[in-house]
């Protein structure tokens, strides 16, 4: 068969990659076409345009860059109509994946499936009519989305499991160093870790790095170590670090993480990532007008936490110091009772545990791809 994929950023690349060799297992003769990145082309198929062409993060870079994205969306519906295959699979990236959607819904009759639905519970929940018209086969990675997308709703999804228990597993099963392998190999003291994942993305660094040193350097029993983006580089942490003891290191942040006593970690998949391997943490993301920020979030958006980890087991599991509550001083009695206060440590690990329960075992692209093959040959 014919697929065709659309991601636009490095998360949906690592995802994609994964679900086009588990549906290759499923179907040898598989053949291929994307907008996505180097891991999609490492299984193989045709790159038509690599995501880094698409993406575009903030009102000003989208306004000024319209024509170009325009232009993206004009090449990937012409492309898809010519190559004719026997699915589009959209993985995540809802701005750009719902107007393809809508465009291959009234002008073909070629199936739209959505692999990791696009986060409407949080924000924009006026998009389900889309997906309701537009989406043929909606695929979740997050459990609680069931509840919310057929209950509420009333459209039936596909819960397949979470890739990124997948990845922690397979990391886990194939790294077994001890403290020392990884202190030695990154010239690190000997000393207990306290992990920084200050975010992805420039802005992020700038609002939370400079908080998350003051406190954990609060703490000199410690060594801080500092989970640097593969995007961003060493003089950009630099400015903001300044004299204070912490190690930057790259493109190791699961092997950080397992070796890590406590972290402190800004919202996003990073939340997830540091529960599977069992780390306590405190979430940590500043906004700007902090106290009117808090306002909105709790009189518009829809959700009650901010992090995966407590979406997930739905109720608070990791504290998380957001707009106005992320001072340093927060932060430092958070990590304070991390490090010492044994029960309440304890307490956080044990919710993990019931957590990752909800999540389900490994094998999340797996699942997709057998579900998948099941509907299309339908």
């Amino acid at each position: 068969m014919k697929y065709y994929l659309i991601v636009g950023e490095a998360s949906g690349d690592l995802h994609a990659s994964h679900l086009m060799a588990a549906l290759k297992e499923e179907d040898p003769q598989a053949d291929f076409r994307f907008f996505g990145g180097d891991l999609m082309a490492a299984v193989g198929g045709t790159m038509v345009k690599h995501y880094k062409e698409l993406a575009y993060m903030g009102f000003i870079p989208v306004l000024l860059h319209l024509r170009t994205i325009f232009a993206n969306m004009r090449c990937c519906k012409e492309d898809i109509v010519s190559w004719n295959p026997d699915v589009v699979i959209l993985v995540d990236y809802p701005g750009f994946n719902l107007n393809i959607a809508k465009f291959i819904h009234s002008h073909t009759q070629i199936p739209v499936y959505y692999y990791i639905s696009p986060k409407i519970w949080a924000w924009k929940e006026y998009r389900i009519k889309n997906i309701k018209r537009d989406v043929d086969e909606l695929f979740s990675i997050l459990p609680f989305e069931v509840e919310f997308f057929e209950k509420k709703h009333g459209y039936p999804i596909h819960y397949v499991g979470n890739p990124t228990v997948d990845e922690v597993t397979a990391f886990c099963h194939s790294h077994s160093e001890s403290f020392g392998d990884f202190i030695r190999d990154n010239n690190l003291e000997d000393k207990p870790v306290i992990a920084l994942l200050a975010g992805s993305r420039k802005q992020e660094i700038k609002d939370n790095l400079p908080g998350m040193l003051k406190a954990a350097s609060a703490f000199p029993d410690y060594q801080l170590v500092l989970a640097g983006a593969p995007s961003i580089t060493p003089e950009y942490y630099q400015q903001y670090v300044g004299d204070v003891q912490v190690k930057i290191i790259f493109n190791q942040t699961y092997r950080l993480l397992q070796h890590s006593d406590v972290a402190l970690v800004t919202s996003g998949t990073a939340t997830l990532e540091t529960a599977l391997f069992r780390i306590p943490q405190v979430v940590c993301y500043y906004l700007a007008c902090g106290k009117f920020v808090s306002f909105l979030r709790k009189h518009i958006l829809k959700v009650k936490f901010i992090s995966l980890v407590n979406l997930i087991a739905d109720r608070e599991v990791v504290k998380e110091l957001v707009a106005d509550t992320m001072t340093v001083e927060n932060m430092k009695i958070e990590l304070e009772r991390l490090l010492f206060n044994k029960e309440y440590r304890r307490k956080m690990l044990d919710e993990y545990e019931l957590m990752a329960q909800r999540l389900g075992p490994a094998g999340a692209p797996r699942h997709a791809a057998r579900e998948m093959m099941k509907l299309l040959k339908k």
